[in-house]
């Protein structure tokens, strides 16, 4: 194989990724109600939870970049930059505004038949993502989020009706955003309130037993109605190094580790993974599970691996073990250089990873999310070069194509994101990642004007070549 040659196929999908909480705004218009992400103020990670919208405090994500009035001129630019694909989700609570009602809100369907419909337009594959951090808040505030088990009937019926109304536009789905986020953020990852730090990991498996039972009913809905779609899994799989060589270093680090893959374990292998037991028994949970449930779970795997890669961690034993959106949050790797926002960049842990997947499981992977956030500065000729982000791009692509020549096979990428957005994070705009700059600040302010930064026609080029110009 030649080492500075594309070898990526002729048909990946090539493309970007945003959430629909961070990015449309709207989030009171046309019978949408309130969802977790509209009453968490200055992000999921360390942020405050209101519980509602308090009057007088400043919510990012009500307004974002407002792609849900702006969405034709962005897609206009994604066509234009070469998207094959854009990863969005639907907000659950626009299409059923408490997520306990009977009936789906026909506003909220018709503005993803608009949305869409414009991106087939534009020949944009839509890659669509169930559920993204955006429970509807009355299933939390009512029910306590993932840990009733009624959540599965209400998340089946919300599936089934997005299934329907769009199973001629989106071939590829996603059941739910990085699930494994239950041990870090399980507000945002699963509505789960918790009350008592005893009973933490008791409520974290019991939602996450529902979730693997509503994905699998998902799935099961999804193959009835458009055979030849996909179903996917997605999940945070940044990896996790030992610190030092010490065998308990190491060790803790692959325990860490499988509590990750555990939930990739269960909705690809189809069963409960022998280790889960010794964990559960030691930690006293009772995971209630009603009968059928795990022939459910065995019968209705999914078909793809999508994840997110932002960076890698180091862990080292009896260290407290914390997390954030990009993953774990480790010791200080000497070897790597970090962002603006103190994230490694590790683009060969993307080939680590990739590898580490597909010998797991061999299956297809799609990396749905990468992504470099930072500070835009305009040059005096009022132009944003990114070059920062352009050398992080292109080094994790240089890696992703040495895992494609391992063996791995992988559906597309994603840029997270094609253009700015809220930080789920930090609930900020100065941590941009975008090829498009919006015009917002931190405190809501500007006129949302869309620009176009220099990382912008560099994208579109290894687009363009299939890759290669990423050795050019």
């Amino acid at each position: 194989m030649k080492p500075n040659q594309s070898h990526f196929p002729k048909n990946f999908l090539w493309g970007g990724a945003i959430a629909a909480n961070q990015a449309e705004g709207a989030w009171n218009e046309d019978g949408k109600g309130p969802a977790i992400s509209d009453v968490i103020r200055n992000g999921i990670v360390g942020g405050t939870f209101d519980g509602e919208v308090i009057d007088g405090h400043y919510y990012a994500s009500h307004e974002a970049i407002d792609f849900y009035h702006h969405y034709k001129e962005d897609i206009a630019l994604f066509a234009e930059a070469g998207l094959k694909c854009f990863r969005t989700s639907i907000a659950w609570s626009r299409i059923f505004p408490n997520g306990d009602d009977e009936q789906p809100n026909e506003k909220g369907l018709q503005f993803y038949d608009s949305l869409f419909d414009e991106l087939l337009k534009n020949g944009i594959e839509p890659v669509i993502t169930i559920s993204h951090f955006e429970i509807p808040l009355n299933l939390i505030t009512k029910y306590g989020g993932w840990t009733n088990r009624k959540l599965i009937d209400f998340y089946e019926r919300y599936a089934v009706t997005i299934f329907k109304r769009y199973k001629d536009k989106v071939k590829y789905w996603m059941n739910f955003n990085e699930i494994n986020h239950f041990h870090t953020i399980p507000l945002a990852a699963g509505g789960i309130l918790i009350q008592d730090e005893e009973t933490k990991l008791q409520d974290i498996y019991q939602a996450s037993h529902h979730v693997f039972v509503a994905a699998a009913k998902a799935a099961k809905h999804l193959k009835e109605i458009r055979p030849d779609a996909m179903m996917g899994a997605m999940l945070s799989l940044s990896p996790i190094y030992p610190h030092t060589c010490h065998p308990e270093s190491v060790f803790e680090s692959y325990q860490l580790r499988r509590r990750s893959l555990f939930y990739s374990d269960v909705m690809i292998r189809g069963t409960y993974p022998t280790y889960a037991k010794r964990i559960w028994d030691e930690h006293h949970i009772n995971v209630q599970m009603a009968d059928g449930d795990l022939e459910l779970i065995k019968e209705n795997t999914v078909d793809y691996l999508g994840f997110s890669y932002y960076r890698s961690s180091t862990h080292e034993a009896g260290m407290k073990i914390l997390g954030n959106t990009g993953g774990i949050i480790g010791k200080d790797n000497p070897y790597l250089q970090k962002t603006d926002w103190g994230w490694p960049i590790d683009p060969l842990g993307l080939r680590y990873v990739c590898n580490e997947l597909y010998d797991r499981y061999e299956i297809p992977l799609f990396i749905v999310e990468n992504g470099f956030g930072g500070k835009d500065e305009f040059d005096k000729d009022g132009k944003i070069i990114d070059d920062e982000r352009i050398n992080y791009i292109q080094k994790h692509l240089i890696q992703l194509n040495e895992a494609i020549k391992d063996g791995c096979d992988i559906i597309g990428y994603t840029w997270w994101g094609p253009i700015d957005i809220v930080s789920a994070g930090t609930g900020e705009m100065k941590k941009r990642y975008g090829f498009i700059h919006v015009e917002k600040d931190n405190d809501g302010k500007g006129t949302l004007k869309r620009s176009k930064k220099k990382s912008f026609q560099w994208y579109q080029q290894v687009i363009k070549t299939n890759g290669q110009s990423l050795f050019e």
